[in-house]
């Protein structure tokens, strides 16, 4: 764990724009797997805030998120040489955590999603009644996806806050693609009966 904790710090404390911008995921991990920790930095600083949310959303404890986000990237510091290039970076990475979260999930079973993970910034240009509307329609919103099976709710996740494809969606999860097609229909359909009976007016689509 200390290894873990060292390296997640360094990550965030050192500087990783060094590299070329137009690095790709695969040329860092190439460079990992050879022992080069300015590009697990660079990595890590690339996809560490987007995979802290998705950890977060699954199992609702934020110190438990920061120390599986740890345990992924050093993993992923043992592991770069073993990639096979079989899906994209990101999405072994988000396979990985996502194993990790559901683990934790069974853990502590009896924990329930905190139901404000998702951030909700109001436009600047609103007034205090329209922000205050959208912040409601936002709290009803989180409450409706919170309701969700852990599958359901997975796959809402991925696609719309971290706009994967049906594609890489699957491989995350590890199910055929008619699968997560068949899932994001049920959920969606859910969320808007959800919603419509919490607000009265009219379905949400997420």
């Amino acid at each position: 764990m200390q290894n873990q904790s060292a390296l997640a710090q360094a990550s965030k404390a050192l500087p990783y724009a060094t590299l070329a911008q137009d690095s790709t995921d695969e040329g860092l991990l190439a460079r990992i797997a050879e022992g080069d920790r300015l590009a697990m930095r660079t990595l890590y600083g690339r996809h560490s805030v987007k995979l802290y949310r998705f950890v977060l959303r699954l199992i609702g404890d934020e110190a438990k998120a920061e120390d599986i986000v740890s345990e992924v990237f050093f993993d992923v510091w043992r592991q770069a040489g073993r990639f096979e290039g079989r899906s994209q970076v990101a999405t072994w990475i988000f396979a990985i955590a996502r194993f990790k979260a559901l683990t934790a999930r069974r853990i502590r079973r009896d924990q329930a999603l905190d139901q404000t993970i998702i951030e909700t910034v109001a436009d600047s240009a609103d007034d205090p009644e329209m922000s205050l509307q959208k912040k409601s329609d936002a709290t009803l919103l989180r409450s409706c996806i919170a309701q969700l099976s852990t599958d359901h709710r997975e796959v809402i996740d991925l696609v719309y806050y971290h706009s994967m494809s049906v594609e890489q969606v699957a491989a995350v999860i590890g199910i055929p693609q008619g699968t997560v097609k068949t899932r994001m229909f049920y959920a969606r359909k859910q969320i808007s009966e959800l919603y419509m009976r919490a607000h009265g007016r009219t379905a949400c689509h997420a």
